[in-house]
């Protein structure tokens, strides 16, 4: 993970200045007994500094946690030997100084509060039992260091876990997003294939009558049963702006989205466009092209196969707006949320979805008797800045 790594790298951090500091304690104190042993410990811990900083980089094993505190331990306990057996009582900082709390954070954020809490007790009994000069009823010093390791381990074991589970919470919710995200694209696929040729086949059965009906019937039942599993499955997360890494970036250039709505012009369909280019992202014009055909679908379906219908685009600095209209008999009052309630993603998907996953907005503006307007906007993506070549150098 790459908030523990984190974590990691920030004991490794704390091991090396600990180091220095009980480096330049030793160098600063006079009166050991031994100071050549004492810069032996320290060269020694500056050995196990580098080999944890490498390993807890790596692998993260109990049993290098635990040969962490048993070496920690160690050195601790060399320090009345390195130092005399009264510079404990004296209050004598031990030879390893705040270096002992590179284990407690290790498990700390390893395993929680609970294992950095023991770990920071199990060296805190050691520091008093050599400030106590080999016991625990002559402590002539303040417990302050042991307090404070205690309370470092409890609270860093607890910031990690609670770091480590909101990374998998987000991680879990990006995978969440990007399943929803695809789901919502093969619905749309699906709606303007298979869901419409199921339509079609049940529609026509029906009229037909006799073993067509049945196969219509069947159709049908196929359709609900479609449409129920494209419909069901997690809820998902507003689309971006770039529609993720599909729309706005699949396909790579431009393409010009007039050309392609000029397409669907027919005897029934006038399209009208600005003699300039409409230059769009290529997914992006394959999106909005495939809304304009799903409301195209629409008209087909409602108003009958000779209906008249109009497209109209238009561009400027900040956006693309595409009219699609018909002189049908409108849509019913609440006739939307009903047919999407129902299962039937005509609108909700094929073109109100594609149109959020570009950031765009889709407006309906029905008149019982009258038609229908779908007005589809979308912005229009700032192009990306040109690269900058640096000159050659001269040798």
């Amino acid at each position: 993970m790459g908030i523990e790594s984190s974590f990691w790298r920030a004991i490794a951090v704390y091991r090396v200045a600990s180091l220095v500091y009980a480096a330049l304690l030793l160098a600063s104190a006079g009166g050991y007994a031994r100071p050549v042993a004492g810069w032996l410990v320290i060269g020694l811990m500056a050995l196990w500094t580098a080999i944890t900083s490498l390993a807890y980089s790596t692998a993260r094993s109990r049993a290098l946690l635990l040969t962490d505190v048993l070496v920690t331990l160690g050195f601790l306990l060399s320090s009345p030997y390195i130092q005399g057996p009264e510079a404990g009582p004296a209050g004598v900082m031990p030879i390893t100084a705040t270096w002992i709390g590179g284990p407690v954070l290790a498990w700390a954020v390893h395993a929680g509060r609970r294992a950095g809490l023991v770990t920071a007790i199990v060296l805190s009994l050691g520091d008093m039992w050599l400030r106590g000069s080999g016991g625990f009823d002559h402590l002539s010093v303040p417990i302050n260091g042991s307090v404070l390791l205690i309370l470092s381990g409890a609270v860093v074991g607890h910031v990690a876990r609670l770091t480590k589970q909101a990374e998998e919470r987000l991680q879990r919710a990006t995978e969440m997003e990007a399943a929803g995200r695809e789901r919502d694209r093969l619905a749309r696929g699906i709606h303007d294939s298979v869901l419409q040729v199921l339509a079609l086949v049940r529609r026509r059965g029906l009229e037909i009558g006799g073993e067509a009906a049945e196969l219509g019937r069947l159709a049908g039942e196929q359709e609900a049963a479609l449409r129920e599993m494209v419909r069901g499955g997690p809820a998902t997360a507003g689309h971006d702006r770039t529609g993720d890494h599909g729309p706005g970036r699949e396909g790579g250039g431009f393409a010009d989205a007039g050309a392609l709505l000029r397409r669907y012009g027919s005897p029934t369909v006038t399209v009208s466009t600005p003699a300039t280019p409409i230059p769009l992202p290529s997914g992006w014009a394959r999106e909005l092209t495939a809304a304009v055909g799903a409301a195209l679908d629409n008209v087909r379906a409602h108003c009958g196969d000779d209906a008249r219908a109009w497209v109209f685009a238009e561009v400027d600095d900040a956006r693309v707006t595409v009219t699609v209209r018909d002189e049908g008999p409108g849509i019913p009052a609440g006739r939307l949320a009903e047919a999407e309630a129902e299962g039937r993603l005509g609108v909700a998907q094929s073109i109100r979805g594609r149109i959020a996953g570009l950031g765009g907005e889709v407006g309906i503006v029905s008149v019982p008797g009258q038609g229908t307007e779908v007005e589809m906007t979308v912005p229009v993506p700032a192009p990306a800045p040109p690269r900058r070549l640096l000159p050659k150098l001269r040798r």
